[in-house]
């Protein structure tokens, strides 16, 4: 069987050095559309998104922790765990779950430990929790949780995992905005390490079963955290203590995401939709907040 659930459950955890800079965080930063915000005037040297793009004010966006390093993400690296053998074109992000414990540094050098923290059978298809602790000397930084949604391995009688799904936000949102996706936003955000031919080779999207190349799901999801931090949180990154979401659609390069935004007393639900094609893309998302 291509997932082996005890044996991927049991496996050690991998442990390796990351390291990054400030120009790894720049170009993240430009990957999910800083210094583009159509909301202002003259985004490129508007100083609330000049602290996202010059090195001499960099504030880090908390999300940043998915591409620190700048090595595969975590869903491809789950592809490479023991007990775990599937063909990537099966392999969908189902959600991302990041926990930050201090404010991300400009740079840095740390350790990333993964593991398998949870195999789930949903009968169609197997969910591989992929769960990724960073420290550095000072201690603890973030804890990244990527689940892994792989078609077509599931029905082996295992776990079936948390089966409730938050009702989707009630009432006129607080906040609403739109934010444009470039033609060339896959191409510019895979630079900061996430390769996978998906978001970029047409003939590999078709293998998949897409019509042509779709945006990095981390991307949609860096997009709707600074959305959320520049509307509601009045451009403090620091913050964020806690941010999750459901992948539940694809979006296309040149597509418009509209971000809609409830706000509690110390988090925001968000949905997110494809605008033309009212597509939901993001569900279940929530940002939480000091």
């Amino acid at each position: 069987m291509p997932i082996d659930a005890a044996l991927a459950l049991a496996a050690g955890p991998h442990a390796g050095e990351i390291s990054w800079t400030p120009r790894d965080v720049q170009l993240y930063h430009l990957g999910i559309g800083a210094g583009a915000n159509p909301d202002k005037e003259d985004p490129a040297t508007d100083p609330d998104e000049l602290r996202y793009t010059l090195e001499s004010r960099l504030h880090v966006l908390p999300s940043f922790a998915t591409v620190a390093g700048g090595g595969s993400p975590g869903v491809v690296r789950a592809l490479s765990m023991p007990g775990v053998d599937v063909d990537l074109a099966k392999v969908l992000h189902g959600g991302q779950y990041l926990t930050p414990h201090r404010p991300v540094p400009a740079s840095g050098t740390a350790t990333a430990t993964s593991r398998i923290a949870a195999v789930y059978d949903k009968g169609e298809a197997a969910v591989l929790v992929m769960r990724t602790e960073v420290a550095d000397a000072d201690g603890p930084l973030w804890t990244d949780d990527a689940r892994i949604f792989v078609r077509g391995e599931g029905g082996w009688g295992g776990d079936r995992g948390p089966a409730s799904r938050p009702d989707p936000p009630a009432g006129t949102p607080d906040r609403t905005v739109e934010r444009p996706v470039r033609p060339d936003q896959a191409l510019l955000y895979r630079l900061s390490g996430d390769l996978n031919p998906l978001h970029a080779d047409p003939a590999f999207a078709g293998l998949a079963g897409f019509d042509r190349p779709v945006l990095h799901g981390l991307c949609t999801y860096g997009i709707t955290l600074k959305a959320v931090v520049d509307t509601l949180l009045g451009g403090d990154v620091t913050r964020v203590r806690g941010y999750g979401t459901r992948f539940t659609g694809v979006v296309y390069p040149g597509e418009t995401l509209r971000i809609r935004m409830w706000r509690g007393e110390d988090w925001v639900r968000v949905t997110v939709d494809a605008a033309e094609r009212d597509t939901a893309v993001l569900t279940g998302t929530v940002v939480q907040h000091r």
